[in-house]
């Protein structure tokens, strides 16, 4: 192998690696997980109450999530909603991974092959009834109940603790659920 090429490599290999160093921060900096995760009692169906939308989700409503666990210890993720501008239901398939302990609310998940991102647990009530759920970053947050709706206390709650880690609550929309979901079993 020449010299040249040899160099050429290095300097691709040392540019993937500072790529992958900046890109897997997987929480927002200050933030914190639930240290008491049960992921066998999170497993089920969620219904996103509010989320900050981004692409995969623009034009969504009546948007779930399910959860299961897999052989593996994976989780398998399922989500859906219904796209409201082109009249259909839509669905996505995933796979999410612990990035610690197991007791930690701290995942990546992904829906694109080999390229994860955070998923993290900010907060869980002690029912698992209600969620808390950021990104990376701030431009990805959801509140999730195992119904349709939230209790206020619950809502008020949730919005604090997402404030205080740093995220614009003004930019949460909240979802509508008036359709049954043919993808929620």
């Amino acid at each position: 192998m020449s010299k040249k090429i040899f160099y050429q490599i290095a300097k691709l290999l040392g540019i993937a690696c500072l790529f992958a160093t900046f890109s897997c921060r997987s929480i927002p900096k200050g933030a914190s997980v639930v240290s008491d995760f049960d992921a066998n009692k999170y497993v089920g169906t969620w219904y996103e109450i509010a989320r900050i939308d981004f692409k995969y989700e623009r034009n969504l409503n009546n948007t779930a999530a399910q959860y299961s666990l897999k052989d593996n210890g994976d989780i398998k993720v399922v989500n859906s909603g219904y796209n409201y501008v082109k009249d259909k239901w839509k669905k996505r398939e995933g796979n999410a991974k612990f990035r610690e302990e197991k007791t930690k609310g701290a995942l990546k998940v992904s829906f694109f092959g080999p390229f994860y991102s955070g998923y993290n647990i900010f907060a869980l009530d002690k029912d698992y009834k209600y969620a808390l759920i950021g990104g990376k970053n701030y431009d990805y947050l959801w509140i999730l109940s195992r119904e349709k709706t939230i209790p206020n206390s619950i809502k008020e709650q949730y919005l604090k603790i997402a404030t205080n880690i740093g995220y614009d609550v003004n930019d949460l929309i909240w979802i509508d659920h008036d359709k049954e979901n043919p993808y929620v079993k």
